[in-house]
């Protein structure tokens, strides 16, 4: 540990267990257990007019986008309850009336405060007002907007090259604050403009724009309602985007087939109760969702899609080349005869054995995809964060390229985003590897010339504060140290900061470890007003099926001395480069949306448009046009990656609970899992418990191992679970630390959180 503060933990706390209870997992997810966990919820943090006033407007047009996931809203009608309980433990984290004032701080050092859990931090309120932690302080004082705002643009401006700063974004942020963000970086010269992208979705951009030319899924919500077969995969819809469930719930009433790809077996992709519908709210009726489960191994999913693939060949040559558009092909794609090749070449007995599904079932599969006319194939996580994440994702690809899924209703691919801007972030300009035609029109927009060289995405940013190359830190919102890989790494690398910067609405621990110098900025929240010089403004997000609509909040804001992310950035832009642009102006927001309109494709009329929402261009959805280098969509051949387990190792993932989104923790449960009162559990399998002489509740330490390098997570407590043979699964953040800095994605460069090769060992407390 090399901390400037030597007793700071950069780790949750171990937990005694002693209220920890493991029960059978329901049968249905929603229902009245999910009403009465959202009433509960909401009601504790907001009170009981509070709750009603606030979700009211939830996804309304006239209201706030959910600051939960960027699953999209029906474009027509909308329910007054267009929510769901994740969403609702989000905006009551938001929308709480507890306060995190400069009293508390003078209370709490940043020592004591990382005693504390997550939870615990998150629980304590909104942030208040502006604080600084001076170099070898415990505790964070109260500091003036001003002051607060000299340290960090006299840090930058003393800077001897503008890539010692990192400006980093979570998906929270608006169009228009990422826009600014942005921006700014630029001005200042660098394009180290990381993102929680990088965490998750890279290597869907990647995989994506290589093959089919666009980085962004290809269907509608509309389209669900077409498809007559929609494929899962890596994905727990049922905790991570519970509204997805009615999409998928209405596709199944309707006879389409969804075949879910997973290595746990989840609630929510089995069985459905709407909570909206009086017959599910009583537990009378609830809807089957999955057709057929395949429980793939691990990071089997390369093995699984070349197997299904593969029986999709024979089965057509079966079937006299009936069950492959030929048509669609010919037209339409390249690569197509090498990649039948590999294909034709790969051995059932490794496909089997690497997926860990038999032959029948692969063909059982098969057969609902190569007789469905339209196919959604939807993924999240669970492709994304392999060492060969990429392949995974090209896979899909060539799926969806066999059957011609592009370009028709009812098909496509559709990469179900986390945070509910993170896409909306990324098209405004938020990239460490900007496309030239961004860097142009920022140059002809604002007359400066934009920095050419790529940036730190989020790993190598992680890398460059550890080696002491950053001076400046600089994050608007998330929660750094607990959503990236290495916790003590990470912790180390951020201590080597001079300066560290958080702008944020809550307490996280990525304000407990921080450089030289601290300061945390208090911004608004989704759900609040933005008043600009007497007038209420309202922003604009991008859900994950690439509409563009506004977000207006409702409520006071939880302090006066709360600013707006966008206030935040201009007021340094106009410390930094007055000459630059009227700064002043941007208090309209209307203003900025006309620079992003004359800078980013595709946001024509956007002040008028925005207002009911836009779809942007989407070559591939619209007209089955790949922007490829051949123009077309492209067939790629990717070999199965090979076990290399050894005796006693395990293949770990991390994964959330359903009392969690991204790093906030809702509650210590996971009511679908059968787990309460518990966070720090690793999920395995019997056989696997009983080679090891473990049973439940049992207590272990977890090493992980990569290169050579052993990392350790103590004391996590044992949970038999429905999981494949040598796989085992954690909660992030808590097993974090056990995610190498240097295993990542292959070309993304996105922790491979979901590979993990660890061992076990009983917990012994007196263990060094």
């Amino acid at each position: 540990m090399n901390y400037k503060r030597k007793n700071t933990q950069a780790q949750p706390p171990l937990e005694n267990f002693s209220d920890a209870k493991i029960t059978k997992n329901p049968d249905v997810a929603g229902g009245s257990k999910a009403v009465m966990s959202s009433t509960q919820h909401a009601f504790k943090e907001m009170g009981t007019l509070r709750t009603l006033q606030t979700l009211r407007k939830v996804n309304q047009k006239d209201g706030f986008d959910c600051p939960g996931c960027a699953w999209p809203d029906p474009e027509d009608k909308r329910s007054v309850v267009e929510f769901c309980e994740n969403g609702v433990k989000a905006v009551a984290e938001e929308a709480t009336k507890k306060r995190v004032t400069p009293q508390f701080f003078g209370e709490w050092s940043v020592d004591k405060l990382s005693l504390q859990s997550d939870y615990w931090l998150g629980k304590q309120g909104r942030l208040t007002h502006p604080v600084y932690l001076a170099p070898d302080a415990s505790c964070y004082e109260e500091i003036s907007w001003e002051d607060a705002l000299e340290k960090i643009t006299t840090k930058l401006k003393d800077l001897e090259s503008a890539n010692d700063a990192v400006f980093y974004t979570s998906g929270r942020t608006s169009n228009e604050a990422a826009f600014l963000l942005q921006l700014f970086a630029r001005m200042l010269g660098t394009n180290n403009l990381p993102d929680c992208s990088n965490m998750c979705h890279e290597s869907s951009g990647m995989g994506l724009k290589q093959v089919i030319g666009i980085g962004k899924g290809t269907v509608t919500l509309e389209d669900f309602e077409h498809a007559e077969c929609i494929v899962v995969l890596g994905q727990n819809p049922g905790t991570n985007h519970p509204r997805m469930l009615t999409a998928l719930q209405k596709a199944a009433r309707g006879g389409c087939q969804i075949i879910t790809i997973n290595p746990l077996s989840e609630v929510g992709s089995n069985r459905f109760a709407h909570p909206q519908e009086v017959s599910g709210l009583m537990g009378v009726n609830s809807t089957k969702l999955t057709s057929l489960f395949l429980q793939v191994k691990i990071n089997g999913d390369v093995a699984l899609l070349k197997g299904i693939l593969k029986a999709w060949l024979a089965l057509d040559e079966q079937n006299d080349k009936r069950l492959i558009d030929y048509d669609f092909i010919e037209k339409n794609t390249v690569g197509f005869d090498a990649f039948c090749t590999d294909i034709r070449e790969e051995s059932w007995e490794i496909i089997v054995e690497e997926s860990g599904i038999s032959q029948e079932k692969i063909e059982e599969a098969t057969q609902i995809i190569a007789h469905a006319k339209s196919m959604i194939c939807c993924w999240a996580m669970g492709l994304t964060q392999h060492k060969n994440a990429i392949a995974n994702i090209q896979n899909v690809v060539n799926l969806l390229l066999l059957g011609g899924h592009f370009g028709r209703k009812g098909a496509g691919a559709c990469p179900v985003r986390g945070h509910s801007n993170v896409q909306g972030d990324r098209t405004v300009g938020i990239t460490s590897n900007p496309p030239q035609a961004l860097l142009e029109n920022l140059s002809k927009v604002f007359d400066f010339t934009p920095p050419q060289q790529k940036g730190y995405d989020t790993v190598a940013a992680i890398e460059a504060m550890y080696d002491s190359k950053v001076k400046v830190f600089f994050s608007m919102g998330g929660n750094f140290l607990s959503a990236t890989p290495d916790t003590e790494y990470t912790a180390t690398a951020m201590s080597n900061c001079d300066l560290t910067v958080h702008v944020s609405t809550k307490l996280n621990r990525a304000h407990l470890i921080t450089g030289k110098e601290s300061i945390i900025l208090p911004c608004l929240g989704r759900t609040e007003q933005d008043v600009q010089n007497g007038k209420l403004q309202f922003c604009s997000v991008e859900n994950s099926m690439g509409i563009v609509h506004k977000t207006q909040g409702l409520l006071t804001p939880a302090s006066t001395e709360l600013r707006s992310e966008i206030w935040i950035v201009r007021e340094m832009a106009k410390a930094m480069f007055p000459e630059k642009f009227a700064w002043d102006s941007m208090d309209n927001y209307d203003v900025v949306r006309e620079c992003i309109e004359k800078t980013i494709a595709g946001f024509d009329n956007y002040n008028k448009r925005v207002h009911d929402g836009f779809y942007l261009p989407n070559a591939v959805r619209d007209k089955c046009y790949f922007a490829t280098s051949s123009e077309k969509g492209v067939f790629t051949s990717h070999p199965i990656p090979r076990s290399t387990l050894q005796k006693d190792e395990y293949m770990m993932m991390t994964i959330r609970s359903h009392d969690q989104y991204n790093t906030t923790i809702y509650g210590l449960s996971d009511r679908y899992r059968g787990i309460h009162n518990t966070r720090r559990v690793i999920l395995m399998n019997r056989s696997d418990m009983e080679n090891a002489q473990l049973k439940q509740g049992d207590h272990v330490d977890i090493t992980s191992h990569f290169s050579g390098e052993k990392r350790i997570a103590r004391k996590f407590m044992v949970v038999e679970y429905d999981i494949p043979a040598c796989c085992v699964a954690t909660y992030f953040p808590e097993a974090n630390v056990l995610v190498p800095i240097g295993h990542k994605a292959d070309g993304s460069n996105t922790p491979a959180s979901k590979s993990i090769v660890v061992t076990l060992v009983k917990f012994n407390a007196d263990r060094d």
